[in-house]
């Protein structure tokens, strides 16, 4: 009698699954995500072909809708990646002793929150981006290699006023 059991079981799962994928998009599934400034004309244009270009999934989670829509942002597994484009260029970015990184020919400044999480913003790009990564998730910088490939397509080398 197990025998029947377990078959309704693994076919029982993916349906479930199914349902709480779609219980993540319905309206008011979505995560706050409050898009920067209006950035000028050309590096909003570049941040929408990011956004165009940006993965389904960062580090193993799914997209989440971002409220309000917006071109400018983006989040993976609720708010515990958060990409914004167009913001402004760090201070920090001009301390040469800062961190930084570099992912498929993109350089990323990083920099180390109080809470344990970790906020990457590329630098000699033409639009800054930035991602904040919460404690959980900081802790392989490999969840950038997706990101790196979209923005080095969409968003041009050069430095952004």
């Amino acid at each position: 009698m197990s025998v029947h059991r377990r078959p309704f079981r693994v076919t029982a799962l993916p349906a479930v699954a199914a349902a709480a994928a779609l219980a993540g998009c319905s309206p008011g599934g979505g995560v706050r995500v409050d898009p920067p400034p209006a950035p000028p004309a050309d590096v909003a244009g570049h941040c929408a072909a990011l956004h165009e270009k940006l993965p389904e999934t960062v580090a193993g989670l799914a997209r989440t809708p971002a409220e309000p829509e917006s071109e400018l942002t983006a989040a993976w597994g609720g708010s515990a990646i958060v990409l914004r484009c167009g913001v402004p260029k760090p201070a920090k970015m001009l301390d040469p002793k800062q961190e930084g990184i570099h992912v498929n020919g993109v350089a990323w400044l990083l920099e180390k929150q109080d809470d344990g999480s970790f906020r990457f913003t590329t630098g000699m790009r033409l639009a800054y981006t930035e991602v904040l990564v919460d404690a959980e998730h900081a802790t392989d910088a490999g969840m950038l290699v997706g990101l790196s490939a979209a923005v080095a397509a969409a968003v041009p080398e050069g430095i952004a006023s």
